[in-house]
């Protein structure tokens, strides 16, 4: 039963071998290096970025530099309803990490984090589920190619917050050879003309994936679903003790309890892309 398994456990549970034998080996390196990730001021240092994607729309964002140019890039797009803000805080922290990010504003957003998503207030209205998920997609797959234009010689991550947990997976089965591993937090089958989706994509990514969500039935057995899915032998399903729904577990304001230690698990995941 899932409520009497220790919180080692439940992180374990379904992970692979493989993975399991790096994380062991690596731990007091991790460890230390999430302390001091987590210890590290926030990083204001940040770039404005605008791209077009394929279908013309505008889409705003930000980038932060990390000091090793040689280091992977993590592409991070929100949950519905927000903005790039909801990697106000966790930006800088990957950035102390090694990684350098690319933050932006998909066209399906609002005004979460007390915030005003730029790319919507542009286009003057936001899409949703039930349009053309092709629409949705097209604003990661123009982040991708900025990334790829701008930095070809980089290691490409995908990092997902609830629907965008979601494409990910689209996004790394239509670019196989480009993208070096996916996070997704609370993925699902949210696009209800595409109810398999999700599971269709996750079945054709090989590369290292990271999966978790809020601590709820139904989104438990979405994440779930998703991660048995996956092709990739490497991959987590990381059932946290204290989590809220998409990246927000990673951020002290909305997961008091639970931030420190899901960042933790996090870092430990990307140290393998240190190399």
């Amino acid at each position: 039963m899932r409520g009497a398994e220790s919180a080692e456990h439940k992180m374990m549970r379904r992970m692979s071998k493989t993975m399991v034998r790096k994380m062991l080996f690596a731990a007091l390196p991790i460890v230390a290096g999430a302390i001091l990730a987590l210890a590290a001021p926030p990083l204001r240092a940040q770039t404005p970025v605008t791209f077009k994607t394929a279908d013309g729309v505008t889409i705003y964002g930000a980038y932060f530099a990390a000091r090793n140019s040689s280091r992977p890039i993590i592409l991070l797009f929100h949950q519905a309803g927000a903005n790039r803000y909801e990697y106000a805080p966790i930006a800088p922290r990957l950035v102390a990490l090694g990684f350098s990010c690319l933050a932006i504003d998909q066209r399906w957003g609002g005004k979460m984090f007390g915030r005003t998503n730029e790319t919507v207030r542009k286009l003057g209205h936001e899409e949703t589920a039930s349009d053309k998920v092709e629409d949705l997609e097209a604003d990661l797959g123009g982040a991708l190619a900025w990334a790829r234009n701008k930095y070809p010689r980089r290691k490409i991550i995908l990092w997902g917050s609830s629907y965008s947990a979601s494409l990910v997976f689209v996004i790394a089965a239509e670019h196989p050879g480009e993208i070096a591993g996916v996070l997704a937090f609370s993925p699902g089958e949210y696009f209800q003309r595409h109810p398999t989706l999700v599971e269709d994509a996750a079945k054709q990514v090989t590369v290292p994936v990271f999966i978790t969500s809020e601590n709820d039935a139904d989104a438990l057995a979405n994440a779930t679903k998703i991660f048995d899915a996956v092709a990739s032998r490497e991959k987590i399903d990381y059932v946290a003790k204290f989590a809220v729904h998409g990246s927000s577990t990673l951020r002290q304001d909305r997961n008091p309890q639970g931030a420190a230690t899901n960042w933790r698990t996090v870092a430990a995941f990307l140290q393998q892309f240190e190399r």
